[in-house]
């Protein structure tokens, strides 16, 4: 099962190379988002401070989802993802392998360019480590969670506003620990209990959103 896996995930990372123009979008709107906030709540640093692990981390929400149509889309078009169920191999594995995929080419970039938007909306010095580290624990939840809305929603019109419905009320745990750690951390509390939970999300997805995506797949393609 680890070389179907390690397949996949090659495979998927070389489209996203290919593509890498999508992710470059991606990457673009989590900046250009950012840069327009202190235009809308004002340039006062105190403010900025206080809200910046909040913008940083619904805009990572959303730039995950953004790219969500990434991940079963072109293979559902061109008839590939029908090839993919019928292998042998286990569906939740594939599925598993092109979330991790999926990650590495949007959770990554995105944790790479917090530090940045940080520096944009005056973030506290001390928030940095906790905001890296809830981003890297907190993502790959929010990529396991929408290959569910990615699965369910192929082939249905307007797919995308569909799996916006599903997948951000499933989001928001994830955002409440990641923004709490950083709050915890600036007021001086242990950041513990909110890494504790952010890795129970992560550890139920990683058992459960395998095995409901690849029902999903299968009842589309039949």
């Amino acid at each position: 099962m680890t070389g179907v896996f390690l397949t996949i995930l090659k495979r998927d990372l070389l489209l996203t190379i290919r593509q890498s123009t999508d992710v470059a979008l991606v990457m673009a709107f989590f900046v250009v988002a950012a840069a327009l906030f202190p235009f809308g709540v004002g340039p006062g640093p105190e403010t900025l401070g206080r809200i910046a692990p909040g913008i940083v981390w619904v805009l990572a929400l959303l730039a995950v989802m953004l790219s969500l149509d990434r991940l079963f889309q072109q293979d559902w078009e061109d008839g590939a993802l029908e090839l993919i169920t019928l292998t042998p191999a286990p569906l939740p594995i594939l599925v598993l392998g092109k979330a991790a995929a999926h990650w590495i080419g949007t959770g990554l970039p995105l944790i790479a360019l917090a530090p940045l938007l940080g520096i944009m909306l005056n973030l506290t010095e001390t928030a940095y480590p906790i905001l890296i580290a809830g981003l890297a624990l907190g993502t790959p939840s929010l990529s396991l969670i929408g290959a569910v809305g990615a699965a369910l929603t192929l082939g249905a019109r307007r797919a995308g506003l569909l799996m916006a419905l599903l997948v951000l009320p499933l989001y928001i745990p994830v955002l409440i620990f990641g923004v709490t750690a950083v709050d915890a951390a600036v007021a001086g509390f242990s950041v513990r209990p909110h890494f504790l939970y952010l890795g129970a999300i992560l550890l139920a997805s990683l058992a459960l959103a395998p095995l409901a995506a690849a029902a999903a797949i299968r009842n589309a393609v039949e």
